[in-house]
């Protein structure tokens, strides 16, 4: 039984943290059930692990959050549905890599429900989106911009952090960061688009699309211990 939570307003990063790590310790020792928290951040930026300084292009734009995970830099603001994922996996499966699998399967199915092909690409995580009605890059690559994030860490088999997916953030404040270390292709949302969706049909493609991506991921097997992965 998963249960489902809408955090309303702009919630606070760190209160937020705090929180959906609490929860995870909580299901780990079977005090509490699966969830998932639908909400959206004010304008910051996260740091993993592997951030890298020169990444970090306007550093007095907005606030800089270490977020524990791996990887580099990420934006989160208005107009971006945040989804953290705590899920046990000890029930699930141990396999990391399945679950980030069917972590993107679960975005480019919700994205589906709009007629928006999401893609996945070896090298990049997250979820991107071919924008043939773009200029080509200068070494005539089509362009591809990225429509979705997914950063994940797993504690004790149970994950935190999650997916994240543009709608409608102000794509400017992106520039302050290269997102993820990725220098060579955009960002983009469902209203960039040009797709009138609101945050409601969202998170109701969300919940629709949950169960035959993520409740189907339950495989055997994996690699014990802590994962990061950038989103």
């Amino acid at each position: 039984m998963v249960e489902w939570t809408h955090i309303p307003g702009l919630a606070p990063y760190e209160q937020t943290l705090a929180a959906m790590e609490a929860r995870a310790a909580a299901i780990a020792d079977g005090q509490a059930t699966e969830a998932v928290w639908l909400l959206e951040h004010p304008p910051l930026y996260t740091a993993g692990t592997s951030a890298r300084s020169e990444d970090l292009t306007d550093p007095a734009r907005f606030p800089v959050f270490v977020a524990g995970r791996g990887g580099q830099y990420t934006y989160h603001g208005p107009g971006q549905r945040v989804a953290y994922v705590m899920l046990d996996l000890n029930q699930r499966g141990r396999d990391v890599r399945q679950f980030v699998s069917a972590l993107e399967a679960w975005v480019i199915a919700t994205l589906a429900e709009f007629g928006v092909k999401g893609e996945r690409r070896v090298g990049r995580v997250g979820v991107w989106v071919v924008r043939g009605d773009r200029t080509p890059l200068a070494n005539g690559e089509t362009r591809e911009d990225k429509i979705a994030a997914i950063g994940v860490k797993l504690r004790r088999w149970v994950s935190f952090h999650g997916i994240s997916i543009n709608l409608e953030p102000d794509l400017r404040h992106f520039d302050g960061i290269v997102p993820c270390g990725i220098r060579d292709h955009g960002v983009t949302s469902l209203v960039d688009l040009g797709l009138p969706v609101t945050m409601a049909d969202l998170d109701a493609a969300l919940m629709r699309t949950f169960a035959v991506t993520m409740d189907r991921a339950t495989p055997r097997g994996g690699t014990e211990g802590v994962r990061h992965l950038c989103d």
